[in-house]
């Protein structure tokens, strides 16, 4: 990408026809340069970090309200958020994920770019990392107008083939369509996440529709599961609502066989699972050198 690409555009007009260019682009499916370009362009005076201005809105969170006050294992979450940081260059167009790895690692990269002045753009699987990433400094965004560069995101559980369980904090549909959008894909897990069998420790959370709650259980049961659970929605009462208004359901399947994720899937009322098999990320943990070096 040319450093004029980057400029803020000098006039309304011309951020008239850059706006028209990105629905064309998006189109006919250039969905990666002129879409990146366009997005970062006139938004590099607006977006600071630390209370700063985004767009029309005082940035008014910080780094420290987005991190729980307890973090299993830190230390390794955080040498593998340094490694993740590493990666980033001028202009990235990145996914950034959920969870505790994920939330230190954005951290991480907004720390990187204010050092060394690097713009670049979020892409967030949640709420609560598009807030990380404002917080952060970075411009955030959406799959319906950028396709992200690469993207990072934690997990439950990774097998020794590099499959998945995720969806621990509710938000894997988001989570699935952000890694399926990456040409690069990175998981930052430390060593607890590793498993010899998917599903061994952790449930299967299965987003549903909440009018299919009794059909989605009623066939898992006829499919074997061994166990399913309405998942709570803690202090609130009730069960825990996804960002997408839908129900969870945490289930034990006595095995997970490579068609699982898709015959899941295909019961009516299912949305989403928290399998992801076959995406083969690139496992970052703590001591491994990274893609990066």
């Amino acid at each position: 990408m040319d450093q004029q690409d980057l400029e803020p555009t000098a006039d309304a007009a011309e951020e008239e026809d850059a706006g028209a260019d990105l629905g064309h682009a998006y189109q006919v499916g250039i969905w990666g340069p002129c879409a990146r370009a366009l997005k970062i362009r006139g938004r590099e005076e607006r977006g600071s970090t630390k209370g700063g201005a985004v767009g029309s809105w005082q940035a008014a969170f910080g780094d420290e309200e987005f991190l729980p006050t307890e973090v299993a294992n830190i230390e390794g979450k955080r040498q593998v958020a340094q490694q993740m940081a590493l990666r980033l260059r001028d202009g990235d167009v990145v996914g950034v994920g959920s969870g505790t790895t994920s939330l230190l690692a954005i951290q991480a990269l907004g720390e990187r770019a204010a050092r060394e002045r690097l713009r670049w753009v979020a892409v967030p699987t949640s709420l609560e990392a598009a807030l990380a990433g404002s917080a952060a400094g970075a411009v955030v965004t959406s799959l319906e107008l950028v396709r992200p560069d690469w993207s990072f995101d934690g997990a439950d559980e990774v097998d020794p083939e590099a499959n998945l369980l995720k969806g621990h904090g509710g938000a894997m549909l988001r989570e699935k369509l952000v890694m399926a959008s990456s040409p690069e894909r990175y998981v930052l897990v430390d060593q607890s996440k590793l498993v010899d069998r998917l599903g061994a420790r952790t449930p299967v959370p299965i987003e549903v529709l909440p009018e299919a709650l009794r059909l989605v259980r009623d066939a898992l049961l006829r499919l074997g599961a061994v166990e399913v659970h309405l998942r709570p929605g803690g202090t609130k009462g009730g069960p825990m609502i996804t960002e997408h208004g839908n129900c969870v359901l945490d289930v034990r399947l006595p095995e997970i066989q490579p068609d699982t994720e898709q015959t899941l899937k295909a019961l009516p009322g299912v949305v989403e699972s928290g399998l992801f098999l076959g995406y083969r990320p690139t496992v970052l943990t703590p001591g491994n050198v990274g893609p990066h070096a």
